[in-house]
């Protein structure tokens, strides 16, 4: 069959879309949240149903093609050049099984409306920052949210997956029916198949005790050594991050923010707001806040604690995990991104261990979780180029290199990063031991390395 017959019966099979370059609309269908990097496909197939994700994975397996699949665009690292793209956004029905505590989701679910369902029953998912962001990718890529501390990992919380393989074979994944399979999707689950849906595990929070509090550096230097510090005291109900933010003096931004380097302390705190103001003192000790909007909220607008920007943009991003964060070593950090810095950029320091730092109930390929800290740095494509951009980050990230566990989180890495450094180890995503497992188990489902637009892990000879 020709190409063109091919594309016809593709388009006879599919209830959603099927698109080629020449058709209207083709290119905005293929943008994502990043703005920078975006797929360039042959072919492009929009679902309406799981069944679609079959047609899509059966026809490029024929043509010798390969795949990449998006939800929303977020965590873009590898943008394809032809082979086929599914988009999954349609696939975006919730439901919530109140009594076993799960939320089953497509593929193309956001977690803003896998947290109102829940809410309905006082329950959560373990979301990210970002209630706009797709919920099946983020959880494969290992799920570091705002319980993170608490709860460990979105990943270590999953039931089921539904994907389709690269022998086009759709099928339900769990811990008894394919165990090395199951332990593989979550925390590297990109490699392995086109995902339509998956059954999530759900936590009783139904408030927090959350907020963010902005300081001045100007007027307090050693915020982030304090921070760091204040870290050592926290139980693991409280989960926390600390931005520094270099601002311009520009009309877009909050009027007190403008021209100044300030550090954004996030915080989520499962504990009443009573215990929690105990908590925060020390850390509203060190210095007078341009804002503190920590309060008690119900869990429905824990996006207001990050408050992310939810207009698509160009970015970059990377980051190192920390077996410690010497505070001797803030000071260098906070000079390298302040107002002095040749590329604008974002630090972002994550307070992880507690339930992080203990193995998941039913094993996954997460790993690295001897990590205390994750240093991220992310940084705005607009007055620099993606190799400023990579070089500056590089730089920044290499002040705690000595203190690296030997990995990076994949989650928040970004645009053109996803390879890191160029002596960066394959296995940085994933222990070494893992990442030979990952690339067997590979070589088994996925020889020719159709999924290959994400995070890869070649096929091991």
């Amino acid at each position: 069959m020709n190409d063109a017959a091919a594309t016809a019966a593709l388009r006879d099979r599919v209830r959603g879309e099927v698109l080629l370059p020449d058709d209207d609309g083709f290119a905005a269908r293929c943008g994502g949240f990043q703005t920078a990097y975006r797929h360039r496909p042959r072919v492009l197939v929009r679902a309406a149903v799981a069944e679609d994700v079959t047609a899509a994975v059966e026809y490029a397996a024929e043509r010798d093609l390969p795949v990449a699949v998006q939800a929303t665009g977020h965590g873009l690292s590898v943008a394809t050049d032809g082979g086929v793209l599914i988009g999954t956004a349609g696939l975006n029905r919730v439901s919530v099984d109140a009594a076993a505590r799960t939320a089953r989701i497509g593929a193309g679910a956001r977690f803003a409306a896998v947290i109102d369902a829940a809410a309905r029953h006082g329950l959560a998912p373990l979301n990210g920052s970002a209630p706009g962001v797709g919920a099946a990718g983020y959880v494969l890529g290992g799920g570091l949210g705002l319980l993170a501390r608490q709860f460990g990992y979105a990943a270590d919380h999953v039931r089921s997956i539904d994907l389709v393989t690269a022998d086009a074979r759709p099928r339900r994944v769990t811990a008894d029916s394919d165990p090395e399979l199951f332990w593989a999707l979550r925390g590297a689950g990109a490699n392995f198949g086109a995902v339509t849906g998956m059954e999530i595990g759900l936590v009783r929070v139904s408030r927090l005790y959350g907020g963010e509090l902005v300081f001045d550096l100007a007027r307090t230097p050693g915020l982030l050594a304090g921070y760091l510090g204040w870290t050592g005291t926290l139980p693991e109900e409280l989960t926390s991050s600390v931005s520094l933010i270099a601002y311009p003096d520009l009309p877009f931004f909050p009027a007190a923010l403008r021209g100044r380097f300030a550090a954004h302390v996030r915080v989520a705190y499962t504990g009443d707001s009573r215990a929690g103001e105990r908590l925060l003192a020390p850390l509203r000790a060190l210095g007078p806040r341009l804002t503190d909007t920590v309060a008690e909220m119900p869990y429905t607008e824990c996006g207001a604690i990050y408050d992310d920007p939810p207009q698509p943009h160009a970015y970059q991003g990377d980051n190192v995990l920390l077996r410690a964060f010497p505070a001797h070593l803030a000071e260098e950090v906070t000079e390298l991104v302040g107002p002095g810095a040749a590329v604008p950029c974002v630090l972002d320091v994550r307070h992880l261990g507690g339930a992080l730092g203990r193995p998941a109930e039913v094993p996954n390929a997460v790993g690295h979780r001897s990590a205390r800290y994750l240093l991220r740095v992310l940084t705005p494509l607009m007055g620099a180029g993606p190799g400023e951009a990579r070089a500056a980050t590089a730089k920044v990230l290499g002040t705690l290199a000595s203190e690296s566990v030997g990995g990076r989180f994949q989650s928040l890495v970004y645009g053109g990063c996803a390879d890191g450094p160029p002596d960066a180890p394959a296995t940085d995503f994933w222990e070494p031991a893992d990442h030979h497992r990952l690339a067997a188990l590979k070589m088994r489902l996925d020889p020719a390395n159709m999924f290959r637009f994400n995070r890869n892990i070649e096929p091991e000879n």
